[in-house]
């Protein structure tokens, strides 16, 4: 036997990102024989989608054991649900947004059957991760889990979604420039071994985005490498075995905002006002981070919003004790000073928060 490791990893077996996905659902599947499905819609989801995905599968000769409505991420809730699955299920479907498809990944997980992701927007990149976000204990925890077997996102509905999830999935996207950054200053540091295929992976994803050409963030293309870019970041982890490639400093800040606001933004806005100002403070791409969030609407959405400068103030000083096992720049007081310094000072930032 060879002494030396070889890496061994999971990518989605289905990945379909086109016009009218849904239509198709029941011919991917079949494709791979699924013969019985439960499946998981999110809240209000079942009278928007629902015929169209069950008529699709009945096509196909695939039968639902089981659909509902979900709305729920407590982990008792989806151990109850994960042990009441019917024994003849070959797959779990979960279609929404990040709820449902955290809640259906760790069913599937739970029960060794394969999950399939099918994403009604583009609000990060939650879909395509090995993770799931839950409720454990009354405090959200993100938890392990295994990655899609398949991912169905049809571009049709995306687009039909409120725009402000584009701008999220646009802020989570653009955040892995920060947080490859970082993972190389942890390494650095002596604390994280960059894995050098998933540094690859992850910066190919953010650069083909970022240069993609469009007239509108609803164009087909850009939904398409938008898609395409956060599936990718998945795949990053699961090669890295860790969120390390996708998720630093920014992440940080905006899980440090969640535990501090009563009502937080949406993930990937946060996450993406934060990618800029760490940009800023690594001195590193700040200015393609940008020209993306002003070309895109970004920044103009964000300025709605009615942002407190304060919450972020404090968000950078609680963002280490997040996870203390890493070593951001925000780890250490310097940085996390010049952070707060360019929150007031920057130019872009003060017209964020109307200072």
């Amino acid at each position: 036997m060879s002494k030396f490791n070889a890496s061994h990893i999971a990518i989605p077996t289905i990945l379909k990102v086109e016009p009218d996905a849904l239509d198709q659902i029941g011919m991917y599947l079949s494709g791979h024989s699924f013969q019985k499905v439960v499946i998981y819609f999110g809240n209000g989801l079942i009278d928007m989608f629902g015929y169209k995905v069950l008529e699709s599968l009945r096509d196909a000769q695939i039968e639902v054991l089981e659909y509902c409505e979900l709305d729920t991420v407590n982990m008792d809730d989806i151990i109850n649900l994960a042990f009441g699955l019917p024994n003849a299920t070959q797959a779990v479907i979960g279609l929404g947004g990040g709820k449902v498809i955290d809640a259906a990944k760790y069913i599937g997980f739970l029960r060794k059957l394969p999950f399939i992701s099918v994403p009604t927007s583009a609000s990060s990149d939650g879909f395509s991760s090995a993770s799931a976000s839950l409720i454990v204990n009354g405090r959200r925890n993100s938890v392990p889990a295994r990655l899609a077997f398949g991912i169905i996102a049809d571009t049709t509905v995306i687009k039909s979604a409120p725009q402000k999830f584009l701008y999220s999935g646009i802020g989570d996207m653009v955040s892995k420039i920060t947080a490859l950054y970082d993972w190389k200053f942890e390494e650095a540091h002596g604390v994280s071994q960059v894995n050098d295929f998933a540094l690859m992976v992850a910066k190919k994803a953010v650069n083909s985005f970022v240069r993609t050409p469009f007239e509108s963030i609803q164009d087909n293309l850009f939904l398409k490498e938008l898609l395409d870019s956060l599936a990718m970041s998945g795949i990053a982890n699961e090669i890295a075995g860790s969120s390390a490639p996708t998720s630093g400093s920014e992440h940080l800040i905006s899980h440090a905002l969640d535990k501090i606001l009563e009502t937080p933004q949406l993930h990937g806005i946060q996450v993406g006002i934060a990618t800029y100002l760490m940009s800023r403070v690594h001195d590193h791409r700040w200015q393609r981070v940008n020209t993306v969030f002003t070309e895109t609407g970004f920044w103009d959405y964000t300025a709605t919003l009615h942002l407190d400068v304060e919450d972020y103030i404090k968000a950078i000083d609680l963002a280490p004790s997040i996870k203390p096992f890493r070593h951001t720049y925000l780890h250490e007081e310097q940085y996390r000073e010049l952070a707060k310094k360019l929150l007031t000072e920057d130019d872009t930032l003060k017209k964020v928060f109307h200072l």
